[in-house]
C-alpha cells in the first residue's frame, strides 16, 4: 500500500495575511480554501484545487502553533521555533488583538465569567460573528483585564507594555477595561441606541477627567487610572450647595443672562423654566457618584433624568451644548465658588460635565443617521 504524504519545508514563516484573516474569523479550512477559490486564487496562481487545500492546511496548522505565543505576545519576539519578521510580528499580534466592535458591544460591561463565555452562541448568531472569533474576542477581554486591573500606571501603557499592542488599539481596551473594572451598566433597553465607538469616546473622557490622570500624583507608580478619583468624587459633593435656594437663584440668574440672544424665544423660556430641574438633577447624579450603586448607573441616570426630558421639550443638540456652557461658565462669578476653595473656578464641576454632552452627541448622531436611512429608503 502507499499514501501520500505532503511536506513543506522552509526556514522563514511563511505568513498570509488573507489566510490568517480567515482563520481569525473562525473558518474552517475546507471553509477558506472555498473562500479563496471564490475569490479567484486558482486563476491567479494556475493552482490546483488539491494544492490550495495543502497550503490552507499548512497555514492554518501554523497559526494553531502560533496562538499559544499570540496569548503571551511578549514571548513572540523571544522565541526560535519560528522566524518571523519584526514587521509581521506586529501584524501577527495586532490582526489576533483585534475586535468587532459589535461583539464587544455585546459583551461591554458584562462579567467576563464562564457562564457568560457559554452564553456567546447568543452573541455569535445576533452579530453575525463566528462563535469562534466571539471566543477569541471575549478571551482576549478577559486576558487583558485581568492583566492590569490591579497594575499601577497608566491603562493604556501597561497595555502596551504586557501586550505590544499599537496605540490606538491600546487604548480601546483601557476604556474596556475601565467601564468592565467599574461595572458601569451598559445593557439596559434605554442604552441600546449608543454604539461601542459612544462608550468608547465617554469611556476615554472619563479616563481623562475622572481619574487620577489630573493629580499631581498622575504620574506615579502608586497611582492608576482603573479607577475613579476618590479626591474628586468627594469634591462633587461640595456642588450640593449649588441647590440651596439662594445660590440656585443666583446661578439661574447669570445663566439666563448668559443665554440671552443665543437662543431663540422659545428655547430660552424653556430654558427659563426648566433650569431648576436640571440643575437638580445634575447635581444630584454628581452627589451620587460617591456610591458604588448609583455610580455604575451614570449612562441610565443621564438618559433617563437628563437627555430624555430634554429629547421631549424638543432640545436640539446645538441647544443643550449652548444650556451646558453658559451652566458651566457661570459659576465662576457666584460668590460662594470664590468663597469655597474646594469647587473653587468650578473644577470639579467641570470635570464632572465632559459626559452628558458626549451621550447628547451619540443621541444626536443616531437619530440623524436613522433619518437620512429613511429619506433614503422613501426616495
Amino acid at each position: 500500500m502507499s499514501s501520500d504524504v505532503d511536506i513543506f519545508v522552509g526556514n522563514e514563516t511563511i505568513i498570509d495575511t488573507e489566510v490568517y484573516q480567515l482563520w481569525l474569523e473562525g473558518n474552517t479550512a475546507q471553509e477558506a480554501a472555498a473562500v479563496l477559490r471564490q475569490r479567484g486564487v486558482l486563476v491567479e496562481t494556475n493552482a490546483s484545487v488539491e494544492l490550495l487545500m495543502s497550503d490552507v492546511v499548512d497555514h492554518y496548522r501554523t497559526y494553531q502553533m502560533l496562538e499559544r505565543l499570540l496569548q503571551n505576545p511578549t514571548m513572540l519576539a523571544g522565541q526560535w521555533m519560528f522566524q518571523v519578521e519584526p514587521k509581521d510580528q506586529r501584524m501577527l499580534i495586532e490582526k489576533y488583538y483585534e475586535f468587532d466592535d459589535v461583539v464587544l458591544r455585546e459583551i461591554l460591561g458584562k462579567k467576563l465569567s464562564s457562564r457568560n463565555r457559554k452564553d456567546l452562541d447568543e452573541v455569535s448568531e445576533k452579530t453575525n460573528v463566528s462563535l469562534k472569533s466571539c471566543r477569541r474576542q471575549f478571551d482576549n477581554v478577559k486576558k487583558v483585564f485581568k492583566m492590569v486591573e490591579d497594575m499601577r500606571g497608566s491603562l493604556v501603557q501597561n497595555i502596551q507594555m504586557h501586550f505590544l499592542l499599537p496605540g490606538h488599539l491600546a487604548k480601546k481596551y483601557a476604556a474596556i477595561v475601565f467601564i468592565t473594572n467599574n461595572r458601569f451598566e451598559t445593557g439596559k433597553r434605554k442604552l441600546q441606541y449608543l454604539t461601542f465607538d459612544d462608550f468608547l469616546h465617554c469611556a476615554k473622557q472619563m479616563i481623562a477627567h475622572w481619574t487620577t490622570n489630573l493629580t499631581e500624583q498622575a504620574n506615579k507608580n502608586d497611582e492608576t487610572d482603573v479607577d475613579l478619583d476618590r479626591e474628586f468624587l468627594q469634591d462633587l459633593r461640595e456642588l450640593k450647595i449649588l441647590l440651596e435656594k439662594d445660590h440656585l437663584e443666583e446661578h439661574r440668574g447669570f445663566v439666563l443672562r448668559s443665554l440671552q440672544g443665543r437662543l431663540s424665544d422659545k428655547m430660552y423660556q424653556e430654558c427659563e423654566s426648566s433650569f431648576k430641574f436640571i440643575s437638580r438633577t445634575v447635581i444630584n447624579i454628581a452627589y451620587g457618584l460617591n456610591h458604588s450603586r448609583e455610580s455604575r448607573d451614570i449612562f441610565v441616570d443621564y438618559v433617563e433624568k437628563v437627555i430624555e426630558p430634554c429629547r421631549q421639550a424638543k432640545w436640539s443638540y446645538s441647544d443643550l451644548e449652548v444650556f451646558l456652557s453658559a451652566y458651566l461658565d457661570t459659576p465662576q462669578r457666584m460668590n460662594i465658588f470664590k468663597r469655597c476653595e474646594k469647587i473653587k473656578n468650578g473644577i470639579s464641576l467641570t470635570r464632572f460635565s465632559t459626559i452628558a454632552a458626549q451621550i447628547t452627541r451619540s443621541k444626536r448622531e443616531k437619530s440623524e443617521r436613522q433619518l437620512a436611512i429613511a429619506k433614503k429608503s422613501s426616495g
